[in-house]
């Protein structure tokens, strides 16, 4: 008989290719975790301290394996300067009404962020160091980097108008110009989230997916960037993850080439044909849908389709999880329904 792991352990098997216990349970839950702990999401968009206390009373509700630190997708695009939209009710956005690259002359005032010093990136920050040193003894910590090079790159162009430069072949210089600055404000703050003692780290690239732009424009301006930065970050010593919203089938090949050692994906993707077109050694997240069942079903809809998903990789390499961020309406009896799934599938 296996040997019952801490939810570290069993993370940490995962990534070492090992066999764990049972599959871990990594759902993404800041605003599900904030109501748990009856805390306004806004209330969290500075303040360390209550993203710390919703995360340590999720996880010890309901008993899953790793937390993601996150906040908003806002907050890296307003280290580098854009305007922030911020909300009591739901998480801080970007102002598209003002982005901060509104003609190409505006790249060269662009400064790369300090993640210590600037915006709320220090907040991000704190929070993890705070978390590792409140559970992370036992559970895995996860601290996200915020938005991938394209999709960062999109906040600061503002999406619409970066949508209409690839069109253009004689703004492609300039946009290459502008994710390459992204990708290194990102790996910035990747760095950062190691130095503050997260176990891994992550980047959404979503507007990078198929609901956007074609696999052919991905693998133009979204693959090498995130390739290199997934390189360099996990040269020094700490995994990345990447998640891209979608149907991301067309892509997922080209997703495990870029060499992360996560891959969190959507619940429109097909978990066996991923399994199948990523290395072995790639540790899928994902992916029941955050909507029906989590949301609208029944947790015995939530523990077939956990089934479905073990059942499809064979429950290797495997993070049990949502296909995107938890809802704050979720029912809280179908993330338990979740997390009894992985245990009835040990």
């Amino acid at each position: 008989m296996i040997k019952p792991m801490t939810p570290l352990e069993r993370c940490l098997a995962v990534l070492d290719g090992k066999t764990p216990d049972r599959v871990p349970v990594v759902p993404q839950t800041f605003m599900f975790a904030a109501e748990t702990a009856g805390i306004k999401i806004g209330a969290l968009a500075r303040s360390a301290p209550k993203m710390v206390e919703a995360q340590v009373v999720s996880q010890a509700k309901y008993d899953y394996d790793g937390c993601v630190i996150d906040f908003d997708d806002a907050s890296l695009a307003e280290a580098c300067g854009a305007k922030v939209i911020y909300r009591a009710e739901d998480p801080a956005i970007v102002d598209d009404a003002e982005p901060v690259v509104q003609n190409w002359h505006d790249l060269d005032r662009l400064v790369l962020p300090d993640p210590w010093r600037d915006g709320r990136l220090p907040v991000w920050l704190e929070a993890t160091r705070e978390l590792v040193d409140r559970i992370g003894d036992h559970v895995w910590i996860m601290g996200r980097a915020d938005q991938g090079p394209f999709s960062l790159a999109c906040l600061l162009r503002g999406p619409e108008q970066l949508m209409m430069d690839l069109l253009d072949e004689e703004n492609h210089p300039h946009v290459d110009r502008l994710i390459e600055y992204c990708r290194q404000a990102c790996t910035l703050f990747a760095k950062a989230q190691q130095q503050a003692g997260a176990h891994a780290t992550s980047i959404g690239d979503s507007f990078a997916g198929p609901s956007l732009i074609s696999p052919q424009l991905f693998q133009r301006f979204a693959l090498g960037p995130e390739t290199k930065l997934t390189q360099e970050i996990q040269a020094a010593g700490i995994p990345l993850s990447i998640h891209i919203c979608g149907r991301t089938n067309q892509i997922i090949g080209d997703m495990g080439k870029t060499g992360a050692r996560i891959l969190e994906v959507d619940w429109q993707l097909d978990m066996a044909e991923a399994r199948r077109k990523v290395p072995a050694t790639t540790v899928l997240m994902g992916n029941i849908n955050p909507s029906d069942p989590l949301v609208l079903g029944t947790p015995q809809q939530v523990i077939s389709a956990a089934r479905q998903i073990i059942a499809a990789t064979g429950g290797r390499g495997l993070f049990l999880s949502s296909g995107c961020a938890l809802g704050r309406n979720t029912k809280p009896e179908n993330l338990k329904a979740m997390v009894a799934a992985a245990r009835e599938c040990s």
